[in-house]
């Protein structure tokens, strides 16, 4: 067994079993590895998201919290395979991490057999076209925290004509996306107004524990809110 079937294997022996637990010996018996390698996945699966909690002592081990996790999925191969090529061809997204991340948990969910028939049909679908990439850099997952969590965020940007602003406080709405780049839509402090910033422009960015007013699309977009509104992200 490799580690990437062991690793499936792991959550769905603590999801059958929850909310009893399962030590690292235990598991290390069942899966013919040591100890210490149980422990390096389970860290690995707890990084990832997944909700395993462990209880010391005697009696202890790992559990799976049953009310965190989804049960079996019956997607067939063809859907989860469908699922993971719309990820590889809409290029660069936000919250790609995420993404990436929530396709792991579905694939945990899934049965067995599909996982290893959906595995199998991906491994035989390529993608020719050059995509470009939206790197998770600082600066964007520091934007996507401060869209998802309504806070006020601190821009260094550099604008079309190379002039650099720094400590620029914006008031985070939400993305939106072309066919070449991403942009932040925000109420800016500085000009008093709705504005957007392109991500590959924005410098840096800090994240502050002030929350946004609600405002409306038409605040920040201006005269493209209506067209906004009618593409697929704002369905």
């Amino acid at each position: 067994m490799n580690r990437t079937d062991r690793l499936y294997a792991l959550v769905e022996e603590l999801r059958a079993t929850a909310p009893r637990t399962r030590t690292a010996h235990q598991l290390a018996q069942r899966y013919e590895v040591s100890v210490r390698t149980i422990e390096r996945d389970i860290s690995a699966l707890q990084q990832s998201g997944v909700p395993i909690w462990a209880s010391p002592g005697p009696g202890g081990g790992y559990a799976v919290d049953p009310s965190m996790t989804l049960p079996p999925l019956n997607l067939t191969a063809r859907e989860a395979t469908a699922i993971a090529v719309a990820l590889a061809k809409s290029g660069p997204i936000p919250f790609s991490d995420a993404a990436r991340s929530a396709l792991r948990k579905l694939m945990v969910a899934m049965s067995a057999t599909s996982r290893d028939e959906a595995q199998e049909l991906a491994g035989r679908i390529h993608l020719m076209q050059e995509r470009g990439q939206l790197e998770s850099t600082a600066v964007v997952r520091s934007v996507e925290q401060a869209v998802a969590d309504r806070r006020v965020l601190a821009i260094d940007y550099v604008d079309r004509s190379g002039q650099r602003t720094e400590r620029r406080r914006v008031e985070p709405y939400g993305l939106a996306g072309s066919n070449e780049h991403w942009y932040l839509m925000a109420w800016c402090r500085l000009r008093d107004g709705g504005r957007t910033f392109r991500l590959d422009r924005i410098r840096s960015a800090q994240v502050s524990e002030e929350a946004v007013r609600p405002r409306d699309l038409s605040e920040v977009a201006g005269d493209i809110a209506e067209c906004l509104r009618q593409t697929d992200f704002e369905s």
